[in-house]
């Protein structure tokens, strides 16, 4: 394990953009021979709980900053790049939704975490339940922002289809974030890392995990089910999933929802009844699709 460099790769100087991409301090380390990118809060809050952003498929943490930068002052975050992925550096062995869970575990051992809250969108949201399933002493809560993968997303075709879809939904500037990494990311890598998402038991390792969690879902997004299908879906577990529907969303709410997402993780983490604020849009509003008898229900 070694200390973080703000400036540089370790090892290595490697030049950072001009301008950077968020308030979040940028930082490298090196883990068992990778070199590995994250942010981190510029300033430590007292008496901190450990929040951790975990992005989705072939992207990097960028996308995430918007909501992560709105958590900093409460929570010490962490914004990974995880290995082969954004401008982390990429392992010999293809990684898989296991081996990132593990990844997640090694990061957090590097910077001497011992448990944390982590926020993941799309393919982070297996890679949370995964690290839950292995390591449920190191995870305090789970919060999932429009988990993907499985049988909805298959084949590949379908899934191309799902994301053709759902582009135009997005801010545009998205794809000034997410072009580069998913070019970066590369077609053999997508091809490996799609086989393996679609093929972990998401579903299955979400009914056994057994700690409180929060599922945010875009009604806009097209890479998931219907509300009705996820209600009944978590209607199966017990009282620890509170799923909550996000009005005028689609899929990476992490990037274009940042105040809303930000409020109801707040909300969430504190044990508090989850409102709407009269301020958003007339076109944003969370609604509550599926509540455990021990969530406070959203008012407003």
């Amino acid at each position: 394990m070694t200390s973080p460099q703000s400036a540089s790769r370790p090892g290595q100087p490697r030049r950072l953009p001009r301008k950077p991409a968020s308030g979040l301090t940028e930082k490298w380390t090196r883990i068992d021979g990778v070199d590995v990118f994250y942010r981190e809060s510029p300033v430590v809050p007292q008496d901190p709980r450990v929040m951790a952003h975990i992005h989705g498929f072939g992207l990097s943490g960028r996308y995430l900053l918007p909501t992560a930068e709105r958590l900093a002052d409460e929570f010490h975050t962490y914004v990974p790049d995880l290995p082969g992925f954004g401008r982390s550096g990429k392992r010999k062995d293809m990684l898989d939704i296991p081996d990132l869970a593990q990844a997640a575990v090694d990061f957090f051992d590097d910077r001497g975490v011992e448990k944390a809250t982590l926020v993941g969108n799309s393919m982070g949201c297996p890679v949370i339940v995964e690290f839950a399933h292995r390591y449920p002493d190191r995870i305090d809560r789970a919060v999932l922002v429009s988990p993907a993968g499985g049988v909805f997303n298959q084949p590949l075709r379908r899934a191309i289809r799902q994301l053709s879809a759902d582009a135009p939904r997005e801010p545009v500037r998205m794809a000034r974030v997410a072009v580069p990494d998913y070019v970066r990311f590369g077609v053999p890598s997508t091809m490996r890392m799609f086989r393996s998402l679609t093929q972990y038991p998401t579903l299955q390792r979400l009914l056994e995990m057994r700690l409180p969690t929060l599922v945010v879902l875009g009604q806009r997004d097209p890479l998931l089910p219907h509300a009705h299908r996820v209600d009944e879906i978590a209607s199966q577990t017990d009282s620890h999933v509170l799923v909550v529907l996000l009005e005028g969303a689609a899929h990476a709410i992490n990037f274009s929802h940042p105040d809303q997402l930000a409020h109801v993780i707040r909300s969430f983490m504190d044990d508090k009844p989850i409102e709407n604020d009269p301020l958003w849009p007339g076109h944003v509003r969370l609604y509550e699709v599926h509540r455990g008898k021990n969530h406070p229900p959203i008012q407003g």
